[in-house]
């Protein structure tokens, strides 16, 4: 198996590269949208990285011509329920927040939410079908406290 690794932020690629075990790229979600990632997988994996708007539309744009024919994109972000807090339940950019992080995380940067039906579209606009919603509950509220999102050409 080979894994491939791509992060915007090059200190978190240079910490993959020194641990080993895969090929890591530093490249933006618009380098990604622009065909800068040049490679077909059998499994593109987003974990807790799609926070914008357009580039996020872009990536999605772009990663059905990264997918071999079998292949599956896994998303995990957070869950609309949850992260919607008390704020209307529509999407828009909100105040990003290291609630829960330790000292060393500050500045935090803005994110945009988006409903469950415009993730949905997301995967459909792209010419994907999804396969399965996973909503993995936080062990003591019992409250989702993420969504996974399984998706394939």
């Amino acid at each position: 198996m080979v894994v491939t690794g791509v992060d915007a932020v090059p200190a978190l690629i240079e910490t993959a590269r020194n641990a080993g075990g895969g090929h890591f790229h530093t490249l933006s979600y618009e380098d990604i949208a622009n065909g800068g990632l040049s490679l077909n997988v059998d499994i593109a994996v987003s974990n807790f990285a799609l926070l914008g708007c357009e580039s996020v539309q872009g990536v999605f744009a772009a990663v059905p011509a990264r997918l071999n024919p079998a292949g599956l994109f896994f998303v995990q972000t957070l869950h609309p329920l949850s992260a919607c807090g008390e704020l209307p339940y529509r999407d828009g950019w909100r105040h990003g927040s290291w609630d829960g992080f330790s000292d060393a995380f500050t500045d935090p940067a803005p994110w945009y939410f988006r409903t469950l039906q415009s993730w949905v579209k997301l995967f459909s606009d792209a010419g994907m079908r999804l396969l399965e919603i996973r909503e993995p509950p936080h062990p003591k509220t019992g409250k989702p406290a993420s969504i996974i999102f399984i998706a394939r050409l």
